[in-house]
């Protein structure tokens, strides 16, 4: 008889059991410990590149605007240069960065890359071009603090940094910050590739207002004023830069017939620092630069000629003569302010402004003139720096302004770079690979 062996099925130990649990538990152990590493140090990581980037998309703004007014300048790719870094500085010194002020401290020209171009596409180098309008501030390499980032690097040679870059430049804008003047332009002579806009050309001197006895551009009982409101005290408030009037191309804009003499020169001297009437240097500085040339220049009628000493005022790229005699111009003010802005001018106004002497105008289509009130469309918007105070007497009341392609503006700024002229507001850009656009990971 035969006797049969049930085998009994396996079952585990408890000692067999304790050991696959402490395999579990490792295993769990090392999830967790990475998932803390991703959080911890991850969460670390997303702080400061929103941190640095908040710094290097202040120091592309501060340089741009800084490269804004010194354009022209011996000194302007390192005055950009210094801004810049000074604004990234300040940013790393703000409350709760101390990891980032640590990293900038002592020498931020090795922490940060600052550069300059004429096109928001590139290619961006220092000093940069003479022309350049553009300025790209970039950190490639900002190592952070490690916390549990040896777990992370156990799967691989991971460094843990950040970066960031910004660009920053100018965007053309419809002001609201216009002056209550209009010069009539013509429509058919448009061409910025010729550097001709409306007829007018970059130096080219204009009579911004006309005085008493001279002939009109619009029409009978106009000298160029606009109606932006009631009187001579909304003439005075916004020659003196108070106006708060928005208009766009294509709108029409109401001319205000009347010489307005009294608050007209009581508003735009406020520019040069001479104060007569309801104005006040607290409320209406003086530009950083108030020089004009005397005698000042003057308007003969009969001959449509600005006349300087007896001589008609020519201008060349900018450069004022009349004769053999300079006249204090475009080109000398941009000069000086750059000297201002930079620390090492003279005769810098103490309280002044940058670019209190350019003036914001519509530049309207006249044709079918008419006396009186009237409505003129909106060609567009002309920037013209002024020369020199404005006469209180009627019959020298004029406004003398030089047609400058550019200046700074006010309102919302457009999605595209500057190419054409007129007021500007200085923005970010999405930054491109150099040359391309194809646009930066990293902006």
């Amino acid at each position: 008889m035969m006797n049969l062996r049930i085998q009994q099925p396996f079952t585990a130990t408890p000692r067999r059991q304790g050991g696959a649990v402490s395999v579990l538990m490792v295993l769990a152990l090392a999830v967790i410990a990475t998932m803390a590493a991703l959080a911890l140090d991850g969460g670390h990581m997303m702080l400061n590149k929103t941190r640095l980037q908040n710094a290097v998309d202040a120091a592309a703004l501060s340089g741009a605007k800084t490269l804004l007014q010194v354009e022209g300048a011996a000194n302007m790719a390192s005055a950009t240069r210094t801004a810049a870094l000074n604004t990234l500085t300040q940013n790393a010194n703000a409350t709760g960065n101390n990891e980032l002020a640590t990293a900038v401290a002592g020498n931020p020209g090795a922490f940060a890359v600052v550069e300059l171009s004429s096109s928001v596409y590139g290619p961006f180098s220092y000093p940069g071009p003479l022309d350049a309008k553009y300025v790209r501030v970039s950190v490639p390499n900002y190592s952070l603090t490690r916390f549990f980032w040896g777990v992370i690097q156990s799967f691989g040679a991971v460094n843990k940094a950040v970066a960031a870059i910004a660009t920053a430049g100018p965007s053309p804008t419809s002001p609201c910050d216009l002056a209550p003047l209009m010069v009539c332009g013509d429509p058919t002579k448009y061409d910025p590739a010729a550097g001709m806009f409306w007829g007018f050309q970059f130096g080219d001197l204009q009579v911004l207002k006309t005085a008493a006895g001279n002939s009109s551009p619009i029409g009978p009982g106009n000298f160029q004023l606009l109606d932006f409101g009631s009187g001579g005290s909304t003439v005075r408030e916004d020659l003196a830069g108070g106006g708060k009037v928005c208009r766009n191309v294509g709108q029409d804009v109401q001319t205000a017939p009347g010489n307005k003499v009294g608050p007209t020169s009581q508003g735009f001297n406020t520019r040069f620092g001479i104060y007569n009437g309801p104005v006040s240097a607290s409320d209406y500085p003086p530009d950083l630069v108030t020089t004009s040339s005397t005698p000042a220049i003057t308007y003969d009628d009969s001959t449509q000629q600005k006349m300087y000493q007896g001589q008609p005022v020519t201008s060349s790229s900018g450069n004022l003569t009349a004769g053999g005699n300079a006249i204090f111009d475009y080109n000398d003010w941009r000069a000086s302010t750059a000297a201002c802005v930079a620390g090492s001018g003279s005769g810098c106004e103490s309280n002044g402004v940058f670019e209190r002497r350019m003036l914001k105008i519509v530049v309207g289509d006249c044709s079918g003139k008419l006396s009186g009130a009237t409505s003129v469309p909106v060609l567009g918007f002309g920037c013209y720096f002024v020369v020199q105070p404005m006469s209180n007497g009627g019959t020298e009341s004029e406004i003398f302004g030089q047609f400058v392609k550019e200046c700074e503006g006010d309102n919302v700024a457009g999605p595209s770079p500057s190419t054409d002229s007129g007021p500007r507001i200085i923005q970010l850009y999405k930054t491109y690979i150099n040359g391309s656009g194809t646009p930066s990971t990293d902006s």
